[in-house]
């Protein structure tokens, strides 16, 4: 048997090469740190009190913003009275799933209980699992609001922030044809009906710049090149989760957790500075 030794050698420098620039690219990508997303004012996180109430997806987007290389940090309060410092998310679930009115009065409870003078920015946000295809969302709705509105009013040193319903995904392909066919309920057909139906009314009243509106939604529906993820019931187009953000349909995985992150920094940077209280002056003596 012949062995073709120029072969080898021939071989050996085109491979070896390549080899050696994977190494280096693998080394020089180990040592970049990661940077907060674009936009992103560091410097005015920095001065933040921030109070998020959530449950899991909310603990999905801190996941994402504990990635970043620098960001605020993150600690969840037990007791409404806790001191929250400067440059901190100070974070902590609300409520019960199933149950949304729970989140709008737990969330209440906590501010009007001392966490509105702790924070200098507040909200909170409902799940995908609060919205069945049967919620009354305009009763919902209007809870809610009443509830924001004697919060602003009470807590005026507070800058209450507004975040739409996450959604999910929508099952697709031979399965869903089937539950169609046995007159089964598809996947999030109908519950994200129900969420994009309040999330309008969270447009409607506080976006435009009336009040500060984190569209989680809108950027949960759309891939990061800006297409839309729709689908289509009786024959109107309604929003759903882009499949790629998520491996159980609702969850955000490291893709989702990424961008929501991101986007979540970026926006608390563009909300106003806390207002820095003057000075008491001295009582003067009676003349």
């Amino acid at each position: 048997m012949h062995f073709d030794w120029t072969f080898l050698v021939r071989m050996s420098a085109l491979v070896l090469p390549a080899i050696m620039l994977m190494a280096l690219h693998g080394a020089a990508h180990a040592s970049t740190p990661s940077t907060p997303a674009s936009g992103v004012s560091m410097e005015k996180l920095s001065r933040q009190r921030i109070f998020f109430g959530h449950q899991s997806v909310g603990g999905n987007i801190l996941d994402g913003v504990k990635q970043l290389g620098a960001a605020p940090r993150i600690v969840e309060v037990k007791a409404p009275t806790e001191t929250v410092a400067p440059g901190t998310i100070a974070h902590a679930m609300v409520g019960e799933n199933l149950k949304p009115e729970s989140k709008i009065a737990d969330f209440e409870r906590l501010m009007d209980a001392g966490l509105a003078k702790q924070a200098d920015v507040a909200f909170f946000k409902f799940c995908y699992i609060d919205f069945s295809g049967t919620t009354d969302t305009r009763a919902l709705f209007e809870k809610y609001r009443t509830t924001m509105d004697g919060l602003k009013a009470r807590h005026p040193g507070t800058t209450f922030v507004h975040v739409t319903v996450p959604l999910t995904t929508v099952q697709r392909g031979a399965k869903a044809w089937l539950k169609e066919l046995l007159g089964r309920p598809v996947w999030g057909l109908t519950e994200n009906v129900q969420r994009e139906t309040f999330n309008q009314l969270l447009r409607q009243t506080y976006g435009g710049g009336k009040a500060p509106l984190f569209d989680l939604a809108m950027l949960e529906s759309t891939t990061a090149e800006g297409t839309p993820e729709t689908y289509e019931l009786n024959g109107q187009s309604w929003p759903a989760m882009v499949p790629a953000y998520s491996d159980d349909g609702g969850h955000l995985n490291a893709a989702g957790q990424a961008r929501m992150a991101k986007e979540f920094l970026a926006f608390l940077s563009t909300l106003p500075a806390p207002a820095v209280q003057p000075p008491i002056p001295a009582a003067q003596p009676t003349p």
